[in-house]
Order: C-alpha cells, then sequence, then structure tokens
C-alpha cells in the first residue's frame, strides 16, 4: 500500500516524508486552499526529496500558464481536480505530458455516474495517460470522507468503473487514524492521500497556520502497515483479502489441519524437497523450454514467447502439483488416493502418479466431460485406475468435486485427496501454488536468460486457477510486468452459456471456498459452458479472485470460436496443438500482441497439449465448416 501526503508547505515537513519514505508527496497550486504554494517554493521543497519519493502537482482547473510553469519543474504527476464539466472537452489535457492523475469529487451515486460519463467520453490515447483515478469529496480539502458504506449504488459503480479500466485507485478525502484501515478493506486502493487529519494549529506572526506533524505521521503510516499485515495475516490463516477460507462440514476440519500441517513441514525438508526435484527431472521432464514463436511474433509485431508444459509426461502442468501432492500423501501414511477430473489431465496425471508410487487411484468424473474425453478415460484405466462417472448437477467438473469431497469425508483415515487447482477449503490453494509455482520460477529465469530482462505480458487461461497461478506467482511483485488471466467465455458472457465466473463479480461459496462464481440472484450455483473441459468450472480460486479485486492482475474472457481459431492458427504457424484451455489463452494475447511493439515480449503459458481434443476439435470444425 502507497502513501501520498499532501499539502506540504514547510521544510521540516520534506524532513518528515524522507524520514518515513512516503511514496508520493502532493504541492497544491490552488490558491483558495489554505495549502496552496508558491512554484517557487515548491522547487526549493522537492530540491530536498528524496529521489525515489514522486511528486504529484495538486491543481484546479489549471491553465496553460500554470501546467507550463508546472512542467518546468519535472513533476512525475499531475493531479487535476476540476469544476468545470467542460473541462473533459478542452485540448489542455492532450498537452500535458506528465502522467495524470484525475480526481472524481463524489458524494453519492449520482455524482460518480457523471464522472464515469465524462471519462468515457475521453480519446483512447488520453485515458493511457490518466495513471490513477482519486476519489476525494465532493468538496475536496474539506477533512471529510465520501460516501463509504450506505450507498450501493455508488459501490457496484466503482467495481464496475475499476473492472473495465487499468488507473490506479487513489483514496482521498477525510482519511486519518481511526478510518483508514476501513477505508482500505472497503475499497482495496493502491494508494491512500492524506493531508489535514495529520496536521496541527498554530499561530505564525497573528496568524493561524497548519503544518504537518511529525507523530501524526508516524501513527497514519504505522496504521497502513498494520492494516496490510492484518490483510495478509488473514491470506496465512487461509484467506486472501475477503476470499477463501475453509467451509466444509466439521468431519473435515481436523483433516485439513493435518494435511496443512504435514504440507508445512514437508515443504522446509530438504530431503522432501530433493525427492519433489528428482522427480520432476527424471521423471515429469522437466525444465519445460520457454520457445520463442517466430513465425507468431513475425505475424503479430512482438516477441512471442510459450511455456511449454505441454511437453511435461502426461502433456500437462497437472503433473508438477500431482508429485507433489503424492509425496506428501506418503509421507503421511495414505496408501489411496482418489482426485476429480474435468479435462481428464488432471486424472491421467494422478493416475501416472498413483502407479509410479503404488497407490489405490479412484478419479471422479463427471458423465459428459466422460464423453469429451474418452481418450483420456481410456488412459486412466490404462493406468490403473477406477473411473466414477458422476450423474448429478450438470455431469461436469463441479459435480466431480462434489462427489471428491464427500468420499474424502468418509474415507480420510487411509485416503489422500488430491485436488487439482488452485480451488478447495484451505490450504489446499496454497499447496497447488507451491507444487505449480515451479512453472513461474523456470519462465521468469528463461526470459531473462533470453531478452535480460522481465516479461511485458504474462497470459495464461483460468478455470480454477493452477496454471495461472503457478506462471503468475514469480512476477506479482514486479509490478512492471502486465498480468492477464483469461476465462472461458463460452457462447459470450452475454448468454447463459459461458464459464466466466468473475464476469459477474457474484460471491459464494463453493467447494469449501469463498470466491467469485456464476450464480443466481438465489445463490443457487449455475451451469457453466465450455468447449473446453478444463474451464468448464462456476468458480474460480480464491487468490484469483482477490488479484482481480486488487487489480494486480488483469482479467478477460475468450467465446468458443476465438479460442479454436487462436488453436487452429497456432497448429498451422508453428506446429504446435495446444490443449483448447490453452488456446483461449492464446486467443487473448494474439489480441494483446496488436497492441504491443517489436521490443516488447509476452509469455503465453501453453498449459496443455491437445491429443485430448481431437474429437471435440473434429466436431467443432466439421460443424462449424471452418476448412470451408
Amino acid at each position: 500500500m502507497k502513501i501520498k501526503i499532501c499539502g506540504v508547505t514547510r521544510e521540516e515537513e520534506i524532513i518528515y516524508i524522507n524520514e518515513f519514505a512516503i511514496n508520493y508527496v502532493g504541492f497544491v497550486f490552488y490558491k483558495n486552499s489554505k495549502r496552496y504554494v508558491e512554484i517557487s517554493k515548491a522547487k526549493k521543497l522537492m530540491d530536498n526529496l528524496r529521489d525515489r519519493i514522486k511528486t504529484v502537482a495538486v491543481t484546479v482547473d489549471p491553465d496553460e500558464e500554470l501546467i507550463e510553469k508546472i512542467k518546468k519543474l519535472n513533476f512525475d504527476i499531475i493531479q487535476i481536480h476540476t469544476k468545470r464539466d467542460d473541462f473533459f472537452d478542452s485540448d489542455l489535457l492532450t498537452k500535458i505530458s506528465a502522467p495524470l492523475w484525475l480526481a472524481f469529487n463524489v458524494e453519492n451515486s449520482d455524482d460518480l455516474k457523471h464522472y464515469i460519463e465524462k471519462f468515457d467520453s475521453l480519446s483512447n490515447k488520453l485515458k493511457k495517460k490518466i495513471q490513477a483515478i482519486v476519489f476525494d469529496n465532493k468538496n475536496f480539502g474539506s477533512g471529510k470522507t465520501f460516501s463509504w458504506k450506505n450507498d450501493i449504488g455508488f459501490r457496484k459503480l466503482l467495481k464496475a468503473f475499476r473492472k473495465n479500466n487499468n488507473c490506479e485507485l487513489v483514496l482521498a478525502g477525510g482519511l486519518n487514524c481511526q478510518n483508514v484501515s476501513e477505508g482500505i478493506k472497503t475499497f482495496y486502493p493502491e494508494i491512500v492521500d492524506v493531508s489535514s487529519s495529520l496536521e496541527v494549529e498554530c499561530n505564525y506572526i497573528n496568524k493561524k497556520v497548519y503544518r504537518k506533524d511529525r507523530e501524526k505521521i508516524m501513527k497514519f503510516v504505522d496504521e497502513v502497515k498494520k492494516c496490510e499485515v492484518e490483510i495478509n495475516n488473514q491470506m496465512k490463516k487461509g484467506y486472501y483479502g475477503r476470499f477463501g477460507g475453509r467451509f466444509v462440514a466439521e468431519s473435515l476440519m481436523s483433516v485439513l489441519d493435518e494435511v496443512d500441517k504435514e504440507f508445512e513441514k514437508a515443504k522446509n525438508d530438504e530431503q522432501f524437497k530433493k525427492q519433489f526435484d528428482y522427480y520432476m527431472k527424471q521423471y515429469v521432464g522437466r525444465e519445460t523450454p520457454l520457445y520463442f514463436a517466430e513465425k507468431l511474433s513475425k505475424k503479430f509485431g512482438t516477441k512471442i514467447y510459450l511455456k511449454r508444459e505441454d511437453l511435461n509426461h502426461t502433456g500437462a502442468h497437472k503433473i508438477n502439483n500431482v508429485i507433489g501432492q503424492l509425496l506428501l500423501a506418503k509421507r503421511m501414511g495414505k496408501t489411496k488416493v482418489i482426485a476429480e477430473t474435468g479435462a481428464g489431465q488432471h486424472g491421467v496425471a494422478t493416475a501416472t502418479g498413483a502407479a509410479l508410487f503404488g497407490m489405490e487411484c479412484s478419479i471422479f468424473m463427471g458423465k459428459e466431460d466422460i464423453e469429451r474425453q474418452k481418450l483420456n478415460v481410456l488412459r486412466m484405466e490404462m493406468l490403473g485406475a477406477k473411473v466414477i462417472s458422476v450423474e448429478s448437477g450438470s455431469n461436469t467438473l463441479k459435480d466431480a468435486t462434489n462427489e471428491a469431497i464427500r468420499t474424502w469425508a468418509k474415507n480420510a483415515e487411509d485416503t489422500f485427496y488430491v485436488l487439482g487447482s488452485a480451488v478447495g477449503p484451505y490450504p489446499y490453494p496454497k499447496i497447488v501454488k507451491h507444487f505449480q509455482s515451479i512453472i513461474g520460477k523456470e519462465a521468469k529465469r528463461q526470459h531473462i536468460e533470453a531478452e535480460g530482462k522481465n516479461p511485458d505480458v504474462v497470459i495464461a487461461c483460468v478455470g480454477g486457477g493452477s496454471n495461472s497461478i503457478g506462471i503468475f506467482s514469480s512476477f506479482l511483485d514486479d509490478k512492471d510486468v502486465e498480468l492477464i488471466g483469461v476465462e472461458a467465455a463460452g457462447c459470450g458472457i452475454d448468454t447463459s452459456m459461458h464459464a466466466s465466473a468473475m464476469a459477474g463479480e457474484q460471491i459464494g461459496i463453493l467447494h469449501g471456498m469463498k470466491s467469485y462464481l456464476l450464480q443466481d440472484e438465489n445463490g443457487n450455483v449455475k451451469l457453466a459452458h465450455s468447449i473446453s473441459a478444463g474451464l468448464d468450472y462456476p468458480g474460480v480460486g480464491p487468490e484469483h479472485a482477490y488479484l482481480k479485486e486488487t487489480k494486480r492482475v488483469y482479467y478477460t474472457s475468450i467465446t468458443d470460436d476465438e479460442a479454436m481459431d487462436a488453436l487452429l492458427l497456432l497448429c498451422k504457424e508453428e506446429g504446435i496443438i495446444p490443449a483448447i484451455e490453452s488456446a483461449h489463452a492464446v486467443a487473448y494475447a494474439l489480441k494483446k500482441a496488436k497492441e504491443m511493439n517489436e521490443n516488447q515480449s509476452m509469455i503465453i503459458n501453453l498449459s496443455g497439449r491437445g491429443d485430448k481434443d481431437v474429437n471435440t476439435i473434429s466436431d467443432y470444425v466439421n460443424g462449424k465448416g471452418y476448412l470451408n
């Protein structure tokens, strides 16, 4: 969480800002403000700032003369408040070269709707200049908050705005030590902006003046840090912000505690790590290549790399997590394993690992998925697994997971549940992320070796979200790397036939976790639809939900048709048949590539190969007449 202190006017305030390593400092160039500072004085104050502290020129309806003066001082950011509707239509905004923070001075949903309409009227070129939106009270500088809790319409509009725009959110107006934690947990801003609550009143030559107080600054910084620690601790306890948790029958609570306890021991055990590394290298065939797709790169005008998880033993990323969990199961003395599967890749990986380690294996699979994935069913049975057809609900992954959890609850004494995605009750999202993080660690190092720097963009498909959280994990702290998760839009998210759980932003409980779900107004889980069995899931992993809410990852969706077109293009251009799931990531990546230049680069996580999908591909092509 970054902090901006606004309305700085005195040299000692600069000393405090340097001392507490504040991220942004605001200088107010509005003559009606009691914190107004002359340009010449601002320059002297700026000269004493530490280099890494960014400067913000705060203006109200600025004219060209003021903008020119600000420009000469090389401010990092220009913040603009306006009281005029026609300001959005003026040419001045286009003449500003510095990044912009645009203030929305609001009190209720009507105010916010008005600002959003004005923002939407701006050109795309101008929108790209706007780095952040400052949400402040209608009477900015008043030291009062805008509506936080009572206006549901306001919060819905704000969510929709953040979903559709990549601007950061700066929370301003009336923040203090008592309410900043509530503000952060309500809006999850990237930056908090504080001013008047840090001030004390004093007399200067028979005149009241206000100065920032060191103790108040220190307390405010401590409150922000305390809130961050609280959020992080929630994550350590199984929550990612407000998502995650453990919503299961009492009989499974102690079982999950045991799994968590043994996992924490195992991941710090050198012998366990050596075992895992051995099987990753000698059995799975890691590391997987980061392949430069030369023809695609030339065709789309940017450097496109494919992280080739399709080259793993069993044909997908699923084996990484399975080997880790089966080693954990053996460590715990379990003799049987069960798993759910949709596309069949996790089922094949679990059956493979069970054969390797001599464990009895049962795989739960929806009846519809069994029909779609006959090849993988045969593979599982060849490997010695019992494939159990689930004939309830939608006959797909959701229902297979339900049945697997029910069976586990009855047989946990000798049975380990190998959960295949970054979903489910705590600690499973944490465990799956840990074992799949090998993808991101390799990809990051490989890209730096190839290009000398991080990629500009990393893209992965998202169903439950194991392959995506695996590759994203190594880049989450690299804010210069854009992370994009691609859900399945099926026949379109404006229809009922899709699997984009995050599109509707409906929060509910499914499979022991709290996350975004496809559900109706009564809270009933709706049927998901995707041509890809692995993305045909009505929820998403809780960390993905958190990463969406905090805007660290941008989530979008691709239709069945778009995914299949991308799949066939990759076949023809690079001689690679990807899984239909992976083709969703490829499809969006090719759209994104058109916005990039030849010096930029992206990584697409090719999570699996398409052998399993040949029947679906054949049916689709013949039905669509694609080749005709």
